[in-house]
């Protein structure tokens, strides 16, 4: 029901620069009245009636909110009736012509077949101005259900102002609907004989600013999660049911899990190396075709197209991680930032599948091309997971290790000039993506790359990218760059230099990345760092040192921070060590106020300055 989410963030998504500074809530529109209605029928076929009606009450949301998107399956559903117009600030009436309703095809790749089944209704109205009131109805009838025999809708209220805000779920009696609301109050609704209606309002309100790397709205904004499903063990084996077959190997799937492990005797080190060669030899398209979006594409099919979608390239690398003997499944979670699941199971919030491998403990996910086997992508850590197979709830693991190493070294001449030279080493779940960016990064724009490095830096300059081994095995990769910055210091002085150089998310960044908020009520992403940065100025002959700052340490359980600070010779070595590892992969407004007073040092220090004067 992937289209009903999408449908609703279109609609009534926030118009991020209408934001006030106290509040979320964009007050450039009013949701008059927004009232979704579906019939179901036991198939779990359902009729879905909408009406939106919505006042522009600022210009800032003209050009959003003028055109309008309907999203459908094109195998699954038919859109049996649209009726639109614009009502003018005198009263006048301008109804949607047809030619103003365009279908429109969701992109799958730009390079690959289009199998794509998910499609736009865009719906474009007339003359739109501050005071007119948009009004959009329309139906869509799913005949053919996802899960055959049951139901299940997640929709999601942004920060708008609401008037009559309504979802109302009519369903047999036989089909009991559980749900989780959270910012909805029920209704209490009249049934027909054999039926039972359901129905919940928006309960209103203000809305808090999204801070700055929050979880998901999902976790905690209004929301609204309802399912036929009982619980998630059900919804597990629903989905096993249509994806198991899938995942069978032939002998061709046999033949290739027996060339990539060949000479390979340990099952971890197998699966690593099969999982490694689906994320570089398999492209990522969305493929749904009917019921496509809970039914993976058989592998054998998905092994000759090189190509698919997360559930085929989970079944991909199950099939051959059966053929090798290892016994995989698949795992259903959040792909974006949200880290808790409702109390009833919905696709709008599990909405990725990877692989786990019980017998090692080891989850895969074959989509991430830039992630190497044994890691998994930022995004995935700690995160509640569904095994299918067993229909079991998990956890992805918290942590795994990702240490950086950055050196700098400014060689500074007489006239101010510099030659420089900044090396970063990426180990563990590090070190993939960097050298998956160094490959992707072509040879002849490598050179613009450290141009705008150093502007970045308000310097001038030239220099060149050493890229490394960029196909080695190994866990640590590093890349460099080297060359010339013109203006550098202006000598003979006195002059500050700075202490921190944050060229590739260094550790600086880390810091200020996670203190950028002076308070927090949301929940928010707190990724473990271990990073290491050494800094070095060689001084022309006879440069006397002013000043110099006072060693730093925080060591307060979360973080430990050392910076040192030395005179060696000719030159001044700034050396900075930071640790930081949370017993989750998310944080608490209480950790962050726990967690301030160190954030607080260790910026004040990130900006210290070494003063030198030229002789």
């Amino acid at each position: 029901m992937l289209f009903r989410l999408t449908l609703v963030l279109l609609l009534l998504c926030a118009c991020a620069r209408a934001l006030a500074a106290d509040s979320g809530t964009d007050r450039s529109v009013l949701v008059d009245r927004y009232v979704q209605h579906y019939t179901v029928e036991p198939s779990g076929a359902y009729l879905l009636e909408v009406e939106l009606v919505k006042t522009i009450a600022g210009a800032a949301a003209i050009e959003q909110q003028a055109e309008q998107f309907i999203g459908f399956n094109a195998s699954l559903d038919t859109v049996t009736a649209i009726e639109a117009w614009t009502t003018k600030a005198d009263g006048r009436r301008l109804a949607v012509g047809p030619a103003a309703i365009r279908e429109q095809q969701e992109a799958a790749s730009s390079d690959a077949p289009m199998f794509q089944d998910t499609r736009l209704k865009a719906v474009i109205f007339p003359d739109v101005a501050v005071g007119d009131t948009l009004t959009l109805r329309y139906k869509v009838r799913r005949h053919t259900p996802l899960f055959a025999g049951h139901f299940e809708d997640f929709t999601v209220a942004r920060q708008l102002r609401y008037g009559d805000f309504r979802l109302v779920y009519d369903l047999p009696a036989s089909m009991p609907l559980h749900a989780d609301p959270v910012g909805f109050e029920p209704l209490s609704l009249d049934s027909a004989p054999g039926r039972r209606r359901y129905g919940w309002r928006h309960a209103g309100g203000e809305n808090a600013r999204i801070e700055h790397g929050s979880v998901s709205y999902l976790d905690y904004g209004r929301r609204l999660a309802v399912s036929t499903f009982p619980d998630y063990p059900a919804f597990a084996q629903a989905y096993q049911t249509r994806a198991t077959n899938a995942s069978k190997p032939d002998a061709a799937l046999a033949r290739l899990a027996a060339d990539i492990t060949r000479g390979i005797d340990d099952p971890h080190a197998r699966a690593l190396a099969l999982s490694d060669w689906v994320r570089r030899n398999i492209r990522y398209v969305a493929v749904y075709l009917g019921p496509g979006g809970v039914v993976p594409h058989a592998a054998s099919a998905v092994l000759a197209n090189r190509y698919g979608d997360c559930k085929d390239h989970a079944v991909l690398l199950q099939a051959l991680l059966a053929a090798s003997g290892i016994e995989a499944g698949p795992a259903l979670l959040n792909a974006d930032h949200a880290y808790r699941l409702p109390s009833v199971p919905t696709l709008g919030v599990l909405n990725h599948v990877i692989v786990y491998v019980p017998a090692l403990q080891l989850y895969l996910d074959p989509t991430a091309g830039a992630v190497a086997g044994g890691f998994l992508p930022p995004s995935l850590l700690g995160k509640p997971v569904l095994l299918a197979a067993s229909g079991e709830l998990a956890m992805t693991p918290v942590y795994q290790a990702a240490p950086s190493r950055t050196a700098t070294r400014f060689d500074i001449a007489r006239d101010g000039s510099s030659r420089f030279r900044v090396a970063r080493t990426s180990g563990g779940a590090g070190a993939e993506p960097w050298r998956d960016a160094v490959r992707a990064t072509p040879q002849d724009a490598r050179a613009g790359l450290v141009r705008r490095l150093l502007a970045g830096l308000g310097q001038t300059g030239d220099g060149s990218l050493e890229a490394g081994d960029t196909e080695a095995a190994t866990s640590d990769y590093t890349v460099a760059f080297s060359g010339a910055s013109e203006g550098f210091v202006q000598l003979p002085g006195p002059v500050a230099l700075t202490t921190t150089y944050n060229f590739w998310n260094g550790l600086g960044d880390a810091v200020f990345e996670l203190g950028r908020e002076p308070e927090r009520r949301q929940d928010f992403v707190c990724p473990a760092i271990d990073a290491e940065d050494e800094l070095r100025y060689a001084l022309p002959p006879r440069t006397r040192v002013l000043a110099l700052p006072k060693p730093v340490l925080v060591d307060d359980g979360r973080f430990y921070y050392r910076a040192q600070y030395a005179r060696q010779g000719d030159a001044v070595v700034v050396k900075r060590r930071l640790q930081f590892r949370h017993t989750a992969a998310t944080c608490t407004p209480e950790d962050y106020r726990q967690m301030r007073p160190a954030l607080e040092r260790m910026k004040r220090d990130l900006r210290t300055q070494v003063v030198v004067q030229g002789r």
